[in-house]
């Protein structure tokens, strides 16, 4: 069983309401549990103790305390890091051979450990030439200072991975954090309040967890004006939410939003070993990542031969139980994004796009909301399928003439968050790969991922970097200070 209890100002407490909601396995369709269910009362009160947090004690200027208390909760996650791996199974539904990967064991890895270390490196202080303007000598220099009370609304889809490289960076600038994860995922939220609470040295109201079934209970961090900044994984449509009522206070927003990205196998690429992975990409996590591969781009002379390729490798996904190691796509997370996924792909038969392989639900999984592994052909890219973020086990196949078309196909596009380009050359690759507007673009299938790598997107894709020393210091503002001499 979970953790029920949310943190607020250092104790582990139900809602002020004692109401709870129910913790629903995906795979099954069953009541794992129940969370805490916050109201505007409980948040306001992990408002005002992140606030208190952060005026009232030295963590925003005690870097060795941080230090220590990062290491302390880095070693408790590991040690309950099998209890995890099965909790993230559970209430996520994801595949479990992906939780040795980006759902658990690369964070856990770097997540907290790359910031933590990254205080000692930082240059939090630099002095400047001196000034003599108007005849005054002066000596100056510039302060790194923390932003302070910060905002982290997680999403469903990797919430202990978004929630680590979040927190990390948050916590090693000497922000306080108020912590609001999906209402679909809480429990590894609450895991982690209850492991700051009880093996860590983290101050009361430094670190808070609030579980909450309404998302409007999320939306108050965006309008109080005692938050300093929002960080926010999810999608475009809520990111543009959040910018509007942020506004209101010039609050500081992180957004890393929805993708569309495009896998461009250019002509002298290998197609059938460039494509045989491309099914299993786009329907790992059942196509549950912003980053995934999702528009498949191929020369038009080998358009019908890429898409037989591309069938055969969907017709071959491994999906079903999450706990199956076999397995790399799992369910949707809930029904309702289950019947989401399924009206995108009615819409992209309606508009004349053919289903090669896939389509539905599938009759073999009577419980739990899968989709299966669907490919679809014949796929312009003005189409609602090729426009719209899915995030379902669906990937679309477009032709393209010349290296210049299907550099223009690629960009045309409201997202800009990641890519892949595929040759035998890579210096043409890279070229090609340079003029793709996005955050983030592998290479032949390099991999940027890690906690020194800035993560986010051009366009809609978001504002601002998650990790790397460009997401370091988005945390910090910068002040400067002159002395007369």
């Amino acid at each position: 069983m979970g953790e029920a209890r949310m943190l607020i100002d250092g104790d582990l407490v139900e809602a002020g309401s004692g109401k709870r909601f129910a913790n629903v396995n995906p795979a099954t369709e069953e009541i794992l549990g129940e969370v805490a269910d916050a109201d505007a009362t409980d948040m306001a009160r992990a408002i005002d103790a992140a606030r208190r947090a952060f005026d009232d004690t030295d963590w925003s200027t005690n870097k060795k305390l941080r230090k220590r208390c990062l290491q302390q909760l880095q070693d408790a996650l590991v040690a309950e890091k099998e209890q995890i791996r099965q909790e993230l199974v559970d209430e996520v539904g994801t595949p479990v051979m992906l939780t040795y990967g980006a759902q658990l064991d690369w964070p856990l890895e770097d997540a907290l450990t790359w910031p933590m270390h990254h205080i000692d490196e930082f240059e939090w202080e630099r002095e400047l030439e001196v000034s003599h303007q108007m005849g005054i000598t002066s000596r100056r220099a510039v302060y790194k200072e923390p932003v302070g009370v910060v905002g982290a609304i997680v999403p469903w889809n990797f919430p202990v991975e978004v929630t680590l490289n979040k927190i990390g960076p948050i916590l090693a600038t000497g922000n306080t954090c108020i912590l609001k994860p999906a209402p679909d995922t809480p429990w590894n939220a609450t895991r982690l309040g209850r492991l700051i609470a009880e093996m860590t040295d983290i101050p009361a109201g430094v670190m808070n967890v609030v579980t909450a079934a309404d998302h409007l209970v999320g939306e108050l961090l965006t309008r109080d004006p005692r938050v300093d900044m929002i960080s926010f994984t999810g999608s475009t449509a809520t990111g543009m939410r959040i910018t509007e009522k942020g506004s209101r206070t010039l609050k500081r927003v992180f957004l890393e939003l929805g993708g569309k990205s495009a896998m461009i196998v250019l002509d002298d690429a290998d197609l059938d070993t460039v494509l045989a992975a491309a099914p299993m990409v786009a329907c790992t996590h059942a196509g549950q990542g912003c980053a995934l591969l999702t528009r498949v781009l191929v020369p038009r002379p080998r358009y019908d031969e890429a898409v037989q390729i591309l069938a055969a490798g969907f017709k071959a996904v491994p999906y079903g139980d999450p706990n199956d190691p076999m397995n790399i796509s799992g369910p949707q997370v809930s029904r309702k994004q289950q019947d989401r996924v399924l009206d995108y792909i009615e819409k992209g038969k309606a508009e004349g796009a053919e289903v090669v392989v896939g389509g539905g639900r599938p009759s073999h999984l009577p419980k739990g909301y899968f989709v299966e592994p669907t490919l679809f052909a014949n796929v312009d890219n003005k189409m609602t399928i090729a426009q719209q973020e899915i995030f379902g086990p669906v990937q679309v196949v477009i032709p393209f003439d010349d290296d210049e078309d299907a550099i223009r196909i690629a960009n045309d596009s409201s997202y800009g968050l990641s890519g892949g380009v595929f040759s035998a050359d890579e210096a043409r690759a890279t070229g090609v790969a340079r003029r793709i507007r996005t955050g983030s673009i592998g290479v032949n299938g390099g991999m940027w991922y890690g906690a020194d790598s800035p993560y986010g997107g051009y366009k809609q894709s978001g504002i601002g970097r998650q990790c790397g020393r460009e997401g370091f210091e988005q945390h910090l503002e910068t002040k400067a200070i002159a002395w007369m001499s």
